[in-house]
């Protein structure tokens, strides 16, 4: 397995990943915790940080952040090789920590596919009705969509509920958008193609149970459910004739959508609210599969790596992290994706930042029970690239966002750049592990050669220098193949995706 991590013409890197993929000494571990633990051993308060200027003690702060989120390029490496294991851990049998869900998609579009199709996308925060217009040529996509903000109320209600508002919203769609009653729609009788960001145990294409909630949603009523089924009987209630025959996780829509026009698109990632990765396996290595043979000998495979390592065996746990977990509606679930994905990066930030108030680093006039900082979840992801983003010499635009959002008035430089620091470690430490994950991918579909990862978010896009540290991360890890391999923006991934994957199954 090394030798498909690292190239052979890179001797250093070989005997480097043999050494920390299968398995370090005795010695080296018992040398590493027994370091590990002297450096998180606190000293008494009066000697805990230099005297002598505000300068050296900024940096004495940062170096002990700094040890909090560091993940060293050894670390990678034991985390690739045990997503590999994990991974096929999941494909010999269900249960496993990673689901490795076949996704019954075994063909990808070929750039001929044509025709009009809805397309609707439940991700995170919102709900998407799109309508996708494919070419014949492959070269040209056409859509409208319409984007409805699913409410908190709806996140913790009922199936019943939940299914009402997307059927209503697909007739909100029609008429607003489309321009079209619901008779003259139904007569018609469009397919439809459902992006379902989350873990689903799928039985055919257009059928899946909800295995568990994610993404702060925990409905009642779905759970074991057939999605699609909870979906048809909502469009019968409200008179609307459509036929969903594709249920797609929104990682598969993303490779479908970039393989489209990309053939050489084997891999989707999605880096937003959620985090999530879909790859294309030879159906020979699934012994769990037992859906009978498959044609193309190829399928698209739903990892759900949100759930690695929930074990925490291979990723340091800090203590923001536990705090984060014991205060989520589901701990000890989902462990990857806390440390990675827009919903949590904020709030990691924010327990690391309010830890620094509380120990009299920072803000030490500032009152935390009147700032936003005192609420969960109120230092949002975005604050962070904003914060990243500010290149100023005096951190204006830091001392604005302070002032304006959490009534922190009267900050220093210094004080400033802790805040900013925090930032970039949580933000470096995400794309890291993320490139990590990639590198597991590539591994697992013997790819080195070169491939392309389509890759989609609103992390991903927005978050400053967020792709060049996973790139740079990624070299570590694969050496000069890291080259090979391309990182490309797939946007619409959900919406496309889905009605390609509703075009594939029609044909």
């Amino acid at each position: 397995m090394s030798s498909e991590l690292i190239t052979s013409s890179s001797p250093l890197l070989l005997s480097n990943a043999l050494t920390f993929l299968f398995g370090l000494t005795a010695g080296v571990t018992i040398y590493s915790l027994l370091k590990t633990a002297q450096e998180f051993k606190t000293p008494p308060q009066s000697k805990l940080i230099p005297q002598n200027s505000s300068t050296q003690q900024t940096e004495y702060i940062k170096k002990r952040i700094e040890a909090d989120f560091t993940i060293s390029r050894e670390t990678l490496l034991r985390v690739t090789k045990q997503m590999l294991i994990e991974m096929k851990r999941g494909l010999q049998s269900d249960g496993q920590t990673l689901k490795m869900i076949p996704s019954f998609v075994t063909n990808l579009p070929t750039g001929t596919e044509v025709g009009s199709y809805l397309a609707l996308d439940l991700g995170g925060s919102n709900f998407r009705v799109c309508e996708i217009l494919l070419s014949s040529d492959g070269s040209r996509v056409r859509s409208r969509q319409k984007k409805f903000v699913i409410s908190e109320d709806l996140k913790q209600g009922t199936a019943e509920k939940l299914f009402d508002f997307f059927a209503e919203a697909v007739g909100i769609f029609l008429k607003e958008v489309l321009g079209e009653s619901t008779d003259e729609f139904n007569a018609e009788h469009k397919k439809l193609g459902f992006t379902f960001s989350f873990p689903v145990q799928q039985t055919a294409l257009n059928k899946g149970n909800l295995m568990v909630w994610t993404k702060g949603f925990t409905v009642s009523g779905v759970v074991g459910k057939d999605v699609v089924g909870l979906l048809q009987e909502a469009f019968k209630r409200k008179n609307l004739k459509i036929t969903a025959t594709a249920l797609v996780n929104d990682t598969v829509g993303t490779l479908v959508s970039h393989a489209y026009t990309d053939p050489q698109t084997n891999a989707g990632v999605i880096l937003g609210t959620g985090t999530n990765a879909a790859y294309v396996e030879l159906v020979k290595n699934i012994p769990k599969w037992t859906g009978g043979p498959v044609t193309s000998g190829k399928m698209v495979i739903n990892t759900e790596w949100g759930a690695f390592d929930e074990e925490h065996t291979v990723i340091p746990f800090t203590k923001f992290d536990k705090k984060l977990d014991r205060a989520s509606n589901n701990p000890g679930k989902q462990t990857f994706e806390k440390m990675i994905s827009g919903l949590y990066l904020g709030e990691i930030a924010r327990y690391a930042i309010v830890d620094l108030m509380k120990t009299g680093y920072i803000f030490k006039k500032e009152s935390l029970s009147e700032s936003l900082l005192s609420k969960p979840y109120g230092f949002e992801t975005a604050y962070m690239s904003r914060i990243e983003r500010d290149h100023s010499k005096d951190l204006s635009d830091i001392n604005a966002l302070l002032g304006d959002i959490f009534k922190i008035f009267n900050s220093s430089l210094e004080e400033r750049s802790l805040v900013k620091r925090v930032c970039e470690l949580v933000g470096l430490r995400a794309a890291r592990l993320s490139a990590a994950g990639i590198a597991a991918l590539v591994t697992k579909m013997n790819k080195l050669d070169g491939c392309t990862i389509a890759i989609d978010g609103s992390v991903f896009e927005h978050y400053p220098h967020f792709g060049n540290r996973m790139r740079d991360a990624l070299f570590e890890l694969l050496g000069i193949s890291a080259e090979n391999i391309d990182f490309a923006q797939a946007r619409d991934g959900s919406g496309q995706g889905a009605a390609l994957i509703a075009a594939l199954a029609e044909n």
